[in-house]
């Protein structure tokens, strides 16, 4: 059966139940529900904490892990014998950073219960039938084990939960004691969230199959541990994941994990090479376990989890099935309750109550996405990409001056090139900046005015044949809207937002634990370009994306970078560029050695995913544009990408 028929069949029939069994209050019981309402007192909810084993061993001191559970739900219902679902954020950062944009933490009262849940899903949800667990991981705050940084231990810790969540695994009362801790009280539907490194144990939880998650919603989550340190061998962060496990790892973790420390070390070369290691963080070949639905958000400028991580997980998922649905924003690494929070709770709440509760609430069949097209201006698609999209192969053109060259459909002469030296004092908006310039550091190439939309939707890819003058050489490829507009500034603090000293409530409070939360607004800025889409490699993994090898010096070689996924319009008037370079500054990390490099023209292409494929890309650069006001000699667009530090999640700059 396929999985969304199989879907549908389990949201009726669960509908179906609990319009029989557990009629919400006030409502009349021949009527299905359509939404839970916050019939629940929060202040009197129930506040526990289990420790859950996990039966693994991670830092080998002979007694099997356990895991925090820190949970809250209704006391109504548990009195009533209702059973409820749970949503649960499983996360490394309750202690040591904090989560949401006001980086709040767990607290405790003096006897160890649960006091404060950070976010607002214990105060939105409790409320309404539902139970929130937050679940330290394993290694950090008051779990067992060692943090090996999307593993097995992160991953099957959590799954663990799942598992007990639904009678099949063991839970005890307090950490170190043998008195059990059941869960009873639950349907055993579980959804899983949560931004960042908690997106992530979602997606590689999800990838187990484990029987009981009906969905995830992943935000701005990791896919591939691997490609969240590399780009086909580039590095992108001077430091790996043992530096990671050890921010993160509570101060017991950090002094029995060593073993586990050195293993991180050991076997994630900074070479770029893909050791098994990656391989095991790698979610997206499991694609075809995922059960759950799931729902993507994403910001399409997050220079910390980059576009790529989505882009990937959702081909894969489209091609197994599974049910999905995706919001796209113009920030960077933002929450969706940051940049759209009135419509992101009600989205939620629906979701929930579908995939949870089976309520037919007809979430399942609306559009598939939500696209931020500008700042707090939103588009929806039946399906995404659209039906409609498809790569359109386009490549650069030989122009009048060194370094600026045209883009169009039609293939550059034989022997055509052109040559940049790489800079690593420079980036994608200095490029950009200079685009109709001659400039030693890149390549650009560019449309003529567009005399109607453009629109990008999808993952582009650039094959590069390129001449190196040494034996090491990174590469660069981004894509440019060239034109004036006003974006969300996505390289200031804040990742496109500004937040304000007035709170907006999203539930019930208590003393310990508001529901109220600072607003935002979207923080924006006038350019003259915007870069759309990006890519890197390390030039030595020509041969393969797993694996690198020095470079031969005039020799040329072909590899293709593969771009973040987007969703962009190219607005009439405005061009594309594509622009080919070295180091992307602040984005990846420089060669041993400085190279110059010659490209192929006739052997160099770009896929885009065009809305309407080759013909759509033919009408949109022929014909009359409208008119526009020149263009500056350089172009201005936001400012340079900050530094990042490699914490997904957690204080990136």
């Amino acid at each position: 059966m396929p999985k969304r028929a199989r879907s549908l069949m389990v949201a009726a029939t669960a509908a179906a139940l609990i319009s029989a069994l557990v009629p919400p209050a006030g409502a009349a019981t021949s009527a299905a529900p359509r939404e839970s309402r916050p019939v629940y007192s929060y202040d009197n909810a129930i506040r526990e904490s289990a420790w859950v084993d996990t039966r693994l061993d991670g830092d080998g001191d002979g007694r099997t892990d356990r895991v925090a559970v820190d949970i809250v739900r209704p006391r109504e219902a548990a009195r009533q014998g209702r059973k409820i679902p749970v949503i649960m954020d499983a996360s490394p950062y309750y202690s040591c950073c904090g989560r949401g944009n006001e980086s709040q933490k767990k607290t405790y009262d003096a006897n160890g219960d649960p006091v404060r849940f950070p976010l607002y899903y214990d105060n939105y949800f409790v409320p309404r039938g539902y139970a929130f667990v937050a679940v330290d991981l394993a290694g950090t705050n008051r779990s067992d084990g060692c943090v090996d940084v999307g593993g097995r231990s992160d991953i099957l810790s959590a799954k663990a939960v799942v598992d007990w969540l639904n009678g099949r695994a063991r839970a005890y009362t307090t950490r170190t004691g043998g008195e059990r801790a059941t869960a009873g009280w639950t349907t055993g539907n579980v959804g899983m969230t949560g931004k960042s490194w908690d997106g992530t144990i979602a997606n590689g939880v999800a990838a187990t199959g484990v029987e009981g998650l009906k969905t995830i919603v992943p935000i701005a989550a990791i896919s591939s541990w691997y490609d969240y340190y590399f780009a086909k061998g580039a590095p992108l962060y001077d430091s790996g994941p043992d530096w990671l496990s050890d921010y993160v790892e509570s101060p017991e973790a950090r002094a029995r994990c060593q073993a586990v420390q050195k293993r991180l070390v050991d076997e994630a070369p900074r070479t770029g090479d893909r050791t098994r290691l990656w391989s095991e963080r790698d979610y997206v070949p499991a694609a075809d376990k995922v059960r759950a639905s799931v729902f993507v958000v994403h910001g399409m400028q997050d220079l910390n989890v980059r576009p790529g991580h989505f882009g990937q997980w959702w081909d894969a998922l489209a091609e197994q099935g599974v049910e999905r649905k995706i919001w796209l924003s113009q920030t960077g690494h933002v929450d969706p309750f940051d940049f759209r929070r009135a419509e992101w709770v009600k989205t939620l709440h629906r979701w929930f109550d579908h995939y949870l509760l089976g309520y037919d609430n007809g979430i399942d069949r609306e559009p598939m996405a939500d696209i931020e097209h500008a700042p707090d201006q939103w588009s929806t698609d039946r399906v995404w990409p659209p039906r409609s999209t498809a790569t359109t192969t386009v490549r650069p053109g030989k122009g009048t001056t060194a370094g600026v060259g045209t883009l169009g459909l039609k293939p550059a002469r034989p022997g055509a090139t052109e040559t940049f030296t790489d800079d690593p004092r420079l980036g994608e908006t200095d490029w950009a900046a200079d685009i109709d310039r001659s400039t030693p550091a890149k390549a650009g190439f560019t449309t003529r005015p567009l005399s109607r939309d453009l629109r990008l939707s999808g993952s582009s890819k650039v094959t590069v044949t390129a001449t190196p003058s040494t034996t090491t050489a990174h590469l660069s490829a981004v894509l440019v809207d060239l034109g004036p507009d006003t974006i969300r500034d996505y390289a200031a603090a804040g990742e496109g937002i500004t937040t304000l000293p007035e709170r907006t409530c999203w539930g019930a409070s208590t003393t310990g634990d508001s529901a109220c939360f600072k607003e935002t607004a979207a923080r924006t800025t006038a350019v003259d370009h915007t870069v759309v889409s990006r890519g890197w490699a390390d030039l030595g993994n020509h041969a393969s994306p797993d694996t690198g090898r020095p470079l031969i010096p005039g020799r040329p070689y072909t590899i293709t970078l593969d771009l973040h996924a987007t969703d962009h319009v190219v607005p009439a008037g405005h061009r594309l560029a594509l622009i080919v370079g070295g180091t992307d500054k602040d984005l990846i990390d420089p060669p041993s050695t400085t190279p110059t490099l010659t490209l192929d023209l006739a052997r160099t292409s770009a896929g885009l995913p065009v809305a309407g494929g080759t013909a759509a890309f033919l009408r949109a650069t022929t014909g009359t544009p409208p008119a526009a006001a020149p263009h500056a000699s350089r172009l201005d667009g936001v400012g340079e990408p900050r530094p990042i530090r490699p914490i997904p999640g957690g204080s990136t700059r």
